[in-house]
C-alpha cells in the first residue's frame, strides 16, 4: 500500500510544481520588466501557442519531428541490438569493435551533423541517421549488459532441456534482459528528440527547429517558448510509452 501512496503523491507533487512554475514565471515577468522578446509572459506564450495550432503550423512542423524521432528511434534500436547481442555473444567481436564504438561516441554529434546533410542530403534521410546515432550507443550498451546478465544455470538449464538456439533467444535471453534493454529504450526514447532537433537546426525549412530557428531570427520568443515546450511534451510521451511497456512486460517484477 505504502509504493501506490508515494507514487500517488510523486504524481500530484510533480503537477503542483508545474502549476506553481507559471505564477512563479509570470511574476518574474512583472518584477524584471523585460520585453517580450526577451522574456515573454506566460500569456503571450499561450496566445502564441494558439495562433499557432488553429492556423495549422504547429501540427504540421510537429509532424515532421515526429515522424524523424519515430524513425530514428525505430532504426537506431534495431541496429544497436543486433549489434550489441553480437558484442555480447563474442569477447573477440567487442574487443575489436569497442575502440571504434568508443571512439564515435568522444566526437559531438553537432560537429558531425553538417557533413551528415552534406553527404545524404537536406530531406528526412539525413535527420533520422542523426537521430539514430545519438539512440545507438546507450541501447547498445543496455544490450550487451542485458544479455551478459543472464544467470549461467539458466542457460545449463535450457541445454540440459536440448533448447534450440531461437529457443534460448526468445525464451530465456530475452525476457531475462528485458528490464535492462527497456531501460536502454528509455534513454533512447528521450535521446532521439535531441537528435532529430540537431539535423532540423542544421539545414531544414519544417520541423520544430525549424521553428525554433524563425522564432529567433524574427525575435518571436514566444514561439520560441512554444516549439521548446512541444519538444518536451513529445520526449514526455515517448518516456511515458515506454514507461506503460515495462509496466506491461514487467508484471512479474511488480508483485
Amino acid at each position: 500500500m505504502k509504493p501506490k501512496i508515494l507514487h500517488t503523491f510523486s504524481r500530484w507533487f510533480s503537477l503542483a510544481s508545474i502549476l506553481l512554475a507559471i505564477p512563479l514565471w509570470a511574476l518574474i515577468v512583472r518584477i524584471s520588466g523585460l520585453p517580450k522578446f526577451i522574456l515573454p509572459s506566460p500569456a503571450d506564450v499561450w496566445m502564441r501557442f494558439l495562433k499557432a495550432l488553429f492556423d495549422g503550423s504547429l501540427l504540421y512542423h510537429t509532424g515532421i519531428t515526429l515522424m524523424e524521432i519515430l524513425l530514428g528511434l525505430l532504426v537506431g534500436v534495431c541496429f544497436a541490438t543486433i549489434v550489441g547481442y553480437a558484442l555480447a555473444k563474442s569477447r573477440a567481436l567487442e574487443q575489436i569493435l569497442s575502440p571504434y564504438l568508443v571512439a564515435s561516441q568522444a566526437i559531438p554529434i553537432v560537429a558531425i551533423a553538417p557533413l551528415l546533410v552534406i553527404w545524404l542530403g537536406d530531406g528526412i534521410f539525413a535527420k533520422v541517421v542523426i537521430c539514430a546515432l545519438i539512440v545507438f550507443f546507450p541501447v547498445l550498451v543496455n544490450t550487451i549488459v542485458g544479455v551478459r546478465a543472464v544467470s549461467t544455470s539458466l542457460y545449463d538449464l535450457m541445454n540440459s532441456l536440448h533448447a534450440t538456439r531461437s529457443q534460448i533467444l526468445w525464451k530465456l535471453e530475452l525476457p531475462a534482459s528485458l528490464p535492462v534493454l527497456l531501460g536502454g529504450l528509455r534513454i533512447g526514447a528521450t535521446l532521439s528528440v535531441i537528435g532529430a532537433i540537431v539535423g532540423e537546426l542544421v539545414d531544414a525549412q519544417e520541423g520544430l527547429g525549424f521553428l525554433l530557428q524563425l522564432g529567433d531570427f524574427q525575435y518571436d520568443t514566444s514561439m520560441v517558448f512554444v516549439a521548446v515546450f512541444m519538444l518536451v511534451a513529445l520526449a514526455l510521451g515517448l518516456y511515458g510509452i515506454v514507461t506503460l511497456l515495462e509496466k506491461r512486460f514487467l508484471k512479474w517484477q511488480q508483485k
